[in-house]
């Protein structure tokens, strides 16, 4: 078995890092290149940026932070929010970043992540999948959770794989902030969908959780946030309880 990735996730809003439950009442938690630098410190497997306000207002994409944290982490970073074309994933990944997460743009021109894949490289492209439950089946949300676009989520991130994406980083809706655990049945219909990689996001409460995930998903990841910003674990404490439990983790 492949050793899985501890991933610390920073959702961020007008340069903060913020922390919200259901994608909603967000806190302000700090300054994402210095948690960013901790969380590397702590020998976290990547780094994960995400503007979560970018393609909602609109706005241009967070380069200058980009490249402060490139410049500081030894770590892979990857970075999504805002992403709308070819030009902004060569900006993005020229400015230090690993990989481009998109999410919006890939919904509204699904070429994008075949032309990205292409020009770039699968392991440059992860596509960001924010889902909601609907009686049996999940719906597939943009901007930032607020539009139902009423794709059923299954078909999607198969015509995503299919279209050269790398990755699939899978965010639960229901499950987000609320830090009761990920949500397993839905990680589990995703992961025997498809192929490639796919990382848990959203529900994270403690330790266990994300030992829960790796027993019970095929997920080659876990995202978490508030665990790691509130300071009431550190990776290395996570990783600690994986090896515990007997799932393969990286250590240094």
């Amino acid at each position: 078995m492949l050793a899985k990735r501890i991933i610390p996730c920073l959702d961020i809003k007008q340069g903060k890092v913020v922390k919200g439950i259901n994608f909603e009442g967000l806190k302000d938690v700090g300054d994402p290149v210095e948690l960013a630098k901790e969380y590397d410190k702590q020998c976290a497997d990547e780094i994960v940026f995400l503007d979560i306000t970018a393609s909602y207002e609109e706005r241009g994409i967070m380069y200058e932070i980009i490249q402060r944290a490139a410049n500081e982490l030894s770590i892979p970073l990857c970075v999504g929010g805002g992403i709308r074309s070819i030009e902004d994933f060569r900006m993005i990944l020229s400015k230090g970043a690993d990989k481009v997460s998109v999410n919006s743009a890939a919904i509204r021109n699904p070429k994008l992540i075949r032309e990205a894949s292409l020009e770039f490289g699968v392991q440059c492209v992860v596509v960001a999948v924010d889902a909601k439950r609907k009686e049996n089946s999940w719906d597939v949300y943009i901007s930032g959770g607020r539009i139902n676009t009423h794709k059923d989520l299954i078909e999607w991130v198969k015509e995503c794989e299919t279209l050269g994406a790398g990755e699939i980083l899978l965010t639960s809706m229901d499950a987000d902030g609320t830090r009761n655990g990920y949500d397993i049945d839905m990680l589990n219909a995703v992961c025997q969908a498809v192929s490639i990689p796919v990382i848990a996001s959203g529900g994270c409460g403690d330790k266990e959780d994300i030992v829960e995930v790796f027993r019970k998903t095929n997920v080659d990841g876990a995202l978490a946030a508030s665990l790691f910003h509130y300071k009431e674990a550190t990776i290395q404490d996570v990783k600690e309880e994986c090896e515990k439990a007997h799932i393969p983790v990286r250590r240094v």
